[in-house]
């Protein structure tokens, strides 16, 4: 039997809860999706969902490198460490979920994660016991997915609805453009949500784009929630898309509306952000007053919430994970004029533990039906484990790599360090849907340029400072650029412009003034160009079988001891 066949029949039989050899189906899962509530303000959080409707896999990275401040601490701890550090228990769901650890069969035995319907159910759950609980999203919401992208994010409209969002705040959705941005929250979503960001502002007199807070009454409670977008959204993305509108951190602006809440009355002050986790922990360092930060961007599962002290006390900083995988709950207990109780759980979301919502289930049932053949269509088969999330590079991103070389005839390919992207297991077939979920995006020309060697050292030092400036505030998000042919040499720990060395082609060094063809895509610059997903949909039709992805892997160097990076 060839191992695609035996790994569907494995997860197949374990899908059906039969006794397979190895793999024991769980009789504890240790997850309570019927939380008992603490006190009188109640707050749900996700975020980072990337469009995806439907439960699927998806593989937490065994690259998550912390330096400096960052280093061996949340959220820069993977595998082992990472369930120490929490008291998490080996071969459990939780470890599943907020691991890579015996990725395969753990993900055979415990099923996929996820699932708007699914999500539906437990928001349910949860706030039949939590009055006037608030459902908050963190942004990249509107993207991800093929849907998502066909429709102009209207599926995620209609789910949002109905899943009754209250407040989010964004980052992806800007990439469908400043007018559809608007339309959307003009239109179809004006009187179901509130979209926060206090930090966009229109660049000729600097008025505020959304509003910056939303002021809600919960049991008695007056509960202040602040918006805060992605702060580098016209850097990492293209500027064009939102032309007109300036983004930051704003840490000065924010200290100002959380001391007028606090005038105001607020007794608590919630940060729904999507700075990513190091930016989110040295912000409530350097602003006091906000009671907790609920953060995503950087797709950090946190299973508890960091206590951050600050000159006037402590401020919780969470993250939410991605891909509707997890939901965060924060319950405060508010007496006397002040917080005397705390309480956070980061659930993980297993489609198998939590029966579909059937309303959302028909929806995205009806959402999904008239791109049912497209999103079918069978590209390849896969013999080996397909992922993304990582440092460096996942093996769905060597791929696009590898077509980006072979239809193009390049000698070196770079694929962006995007963080969503769900997983495959082997066995699995290759739909154009799951292409789509690596790159469904609203810029997604292929480029074929001429780029001398020292300039491809520039840009690996730049990508390389975005993740390992020891300031986070300098860092804008993503991983390292995924290359394809060439290899280098990488010291995470060098300052600006020293972490790149010994850069090769073909065994052969690369040579500064010498120009090298290189293939890439989702510029953000304006460009023409065949889109991604059909240049990489008709190398895998040729392929027909992909065996095992050899992923071209950086040397890294200096990162002895580091917790979060396992080799």
């Amino acid at each position: 039997m060839q191992r695609r066949e035996f790994s569907k029949m494995l997860a197949l039989g374990a899908a059906a809860g039969l006794a397979l050899p190895g793999v024991a189906r769980s009789a504890q899962t240790g997850l309570n999706y019927d939380l008992a509530p603490v006190g009188n303000v109640h707050l749900l959080h996700m975020t980072d969902a990337h469009a995806q409707l439907l439960p699927i896999h998806f593989r937490e990275p065994s690259a998550n490198i912390g330096v400096h401040t960052a280093r061996n601490r949340a959220p820069h701890l993977v595998g082992q460490a990472l369930l120490d550090s929490f008291g998490i228990a080996p071969n459990s769901h939780r470890a599943h979920a907020f691991t890579y650890l015996d990725y395969e069969a753990s993900a055979a035995e415990f099923g996929r994660v996820g699932g708007f319907a699914q999500l539906a159910t437990l928001v349910k759950r949860l706030k039949a016991n939590r009055p006037g609980a608030l459902l908050l999203d963190g942004g990249d919401l509107w993207q991800g997915s093929a849907t998502a992208l066909w429709t102009r994010a209207q599926d995620m409209v209609e789910v949002s609805k109905l899943l009754g969002i209250d407040v989010m705040t964004g980052h992806w959705e800007f990439t469908l453009g400043s007018e559809r941005v608007l339309e959307i929250l003009e239109g179809d979503l004006a009187g179901h949500l509130e979209f926060l960001a206090h930090n966009v502002r229109d660049l000729d007199f600097g008025d505020p784009v959304f509003a910056g807070h939303v002021i809600r009454e919960m049991n008695g409670v007056s509960v202040a929630i602040i918006g805060q977008a992605f702060p580098y959204t016209p850097i990492a993305n293209p500027a064009h898309l939102i032309e007109g509108w300036t983004f930051g951190i704003r840490e000065r602006d924010l200290q100002a509306r959380v001391d007028d809440l606090r005038a105001q009355g607020a007794q608590v002050v919630v940060l729904l952000s999507h700075n990513g986790a190091d930016t989110d922990i040295k912000l409530a360092s350097r602003v006091s007053g906000i009671d907790a930060i609920l953060g995503g961007h950087t797709h950090d599962a946190i299973p508890r919430a960091l206590e951050v002290p600050n000159r006037h006390g402590m401020t919780l900083v969470t993250n939410a994970g991605s891909n509707g995988k997890f939901m965060g709950v924060l319950d405060f207990d508010v007496r006397e004029g002040g917080i005397k109780k705390w309480s956070y759980h980061l659930l993980p979301v297993f489609a198998d533990l939590l029966p579909a919502d059937p309303e959302m289930e028909a929806l995205i049932s009806r959402l999904r039906s008239p791109y049912t053949e497209q999103l079918s269509e069978v590209l390849a088969t896969t013999d080996d484990l397909l992922y993304r999330r990582g440092n460096f590079s996942g093996s769905f991103d060597q791929l696009i790599c590898n077509a980006l070389q072979q239809e193009l005839d390049a000698e070196i390919a770079f694929s962006p360090g995007f963080r969503w992207g769900t997983t495959l297991l082997p066995g699995s077939d290759i739909t154009m849907e799951d292409l789509m979920s690596q790159v469904a995006i609203t810029y997604p020309s292929v480029t074929l340029r001429e780029i001398r060697g020292d300039m491809l050292k520039q840009t690996l030092e730049d990508v390389a400072d975005n993740l390992f400036n020891p300031d986070p505030y300098y860092q804008q998000g993503g991983d390292m650029v995924r290359v394809g042919g060439l290899s280098y040499r990488i010291a995470p720990r060098e300052r600006t412009g020293h972490r790149i060395s010994d850069m090769r082609l073909r065994g052969e060094p690369i040579e500064a003034a010498k120009a090298y063809k290189v293939a890439g895509w989702a510029s953000v610059q304006k460009v023409e160009g065949e889109p991604i997903w059909d240049l990489v949909s008709r190398w895998l039709r040729d392929q027909r079988t992909i065996g095992h992805v050899k992923i071209n892997q950086p040397e890294v160097a200096g990162l002895e001891s580091n917790l979060g990076f396992d080799t």
